[in-house]
């Protein structure tokens, strides 16, 4: 999911960089992409900086300024971003967008569905939807029951502080998407490293796109594999089902995109959640109640957290109108989902946490044709693991002072470097 957003505002930065080298800049020192597309990325501890919610108020679709002459616009508001995200023929994601500026090739597609339109995204969603109900992703559930309380267990036996982003929030997920695509568990230290660099977009110009090329040069070789012996993983059944309906590397862009949007995001949303709950200790309860309380909670964290901070970017076919505003064909768009999700118009105190709150339709997971296929596998393991923390650990507490958690600067997907805990 995220990975698709980081391919596209790392054209718009190559762009960029590309101008500043001439100058004699040194690229390895600089942002991926330029200072005034950062704010939409940057927060206020878990909140969208200030700045967004003033724009939203005043101007829920303005004008964002891009290098050399490209015209795009900032999305702020709820509303207004689900009118643009909801529209299909007016706006397009494919790749062919890209093609021919800064040097993009067309065998630079890294396929999957976040840079295809459709007939071909209708083709590959086809593909990929059955994998993702709830009746095929139950049968993963003992296992996430499993994985969850393994790690639990290893927390347990470990001395001093632990860091939950390290032992909890993130091997979850990376266990979690391995079992469903059939990858290799000794593989996944080198995709988790992967899928954090691909969305750090502080990083320097080539850290992104070299994690980006390396994980789809491991997953071509993961569906060779599958090929010749197809398993019981979700790549091994889309080619035993549909195995000559789809060539390897369209495979490995389903994959790419399933790994990638399914680890990162969800290994944030825990560790995020998990601060939550440990800046208000009487959520501990509320964790700890029926299916509904939990299910309220997980819902109102996707919306206040929205660690996705950025939809996919769109590009105007046609000239149109939205919410009143003129788009050109051409026009970049950028719909920013985390201040967009603290919108008014959902509800009330939308810039406050409350856990009772009846869920809304937030747009964490995005929405239209590239809502985040992996929603239901996501909230499957936030509903397990956080129960499974506060009752294994009802005295967990920080390990440092609050305003001492390291936060990611700048990141699609926004989150921690650490999050020390003592557990009892």
């Amino acid at each position: 999911m995220g990975s698709i957003r980081s391919r596209v505002l790392a054209w718009i930065g190559r762009r960029y960089l590309a101008r500043q080298q001439k100058n004699g800049f040194d690229l390895s020192k600089m942002s991926i992409i330029p200072d005034n597309l950062l704010t939409p990325l940057k927060r206020d501890g878990l909140d969208p900086v200030a700045e967004l919610g003033r724009v939203r108020a005043e101007e829920p679709i303005s004008k964002l300024d891009l290098p050399f002459g490209m015209s795009g616009w900032l999305v702020t508001g709820y509303d207004e971003a689900k009118a643009v995200l909801g529209k299909v023929t007016e706006f397009s994601s494919d790749f062919t967008n890209l093609v021919g500026n800064a040097g993009v090739t067309e065998d630079q597609n890294p396929g999957g569905l976040g840079f295809a339109d459709p007939p071909v995204h209708t083709r590959l969603r086809r593909l990929l939807t059955p994998e993702f109900t709830m009746r095929r992703l139950s049968r993963l559930a003992p296992r996430i029951d499993e994985i969850v309380a393994d790690q639990l267990d290893a927390m347990a036996k470990t001395d001093g502080p632990v860091d939950l982003w390290e032992a909890f929030a993130l091997p979850i997920p990376s266990l979690t998407i391995c079992e469903l695509l059939g990858v290799p568990y000794e593989d996944r230290d080198d995709f988790q490293r992967l899928s954090t660099a691909r969305f750090d977009l502080f990083g320097g110009a080539g850290a992104s796109l070299g994690a980006m090329t390396e994980s789809l040069s491991y997953l071509d070789d993961i569906v060779k594999k599958q090929r010749e012996n197809p398993g019981d993983g979700l790549l091994g059944m889309l080619i035993k089902e549909h195995g000559d309906e789809i060539d390897d590397r369209e495979l490995a862009g389903l994959a790419d995109g399933v790994l990638t949007g399914g680890l990162e995001t969800t290994a944030s949303m825990l560790a995020l959640g998990a601060l939550v709950l440990l800046k208000d200790r009487s959520l501990f309860e509320t964790v700890r109640g029926d299916d509904d309380a939990v299910h309220k909670f997980v819902e109102e964290l996707l919306r206040y957290l929205t660690v996705v901070q950025m939809a996919f970017p769109r590009f105007a076919k046609e000239d149109m109108e939205v919410a009143g505003v003129r788009i050109a064909k051409g026009d970049i768009v950028l719909c920013s989902l985390s201040v967009a999700n603290r919108d008014g118009v959902l509800g009330e105190d939308m810039e406050k946490f409350d856990a009772t709150r009846e869920p809304t339709s937030h747009l964490a997971f995005g929405w239209g044709i590239h809502r985040c296929i992996g929603a239901e596998l996501a909230r499957m393991e936030l509903r397990t693991a956080y129960p499974a923390l506060v009752r294994r650990f009802p005295e967990m507490r920080l390990a440092i002072e609050p305003d001492e958690v390291g936060f990611r600067k700048v990141s699609i997907v926004y989150g921690v470097d650490a999050l020390p805990v003592l557990l009892d």
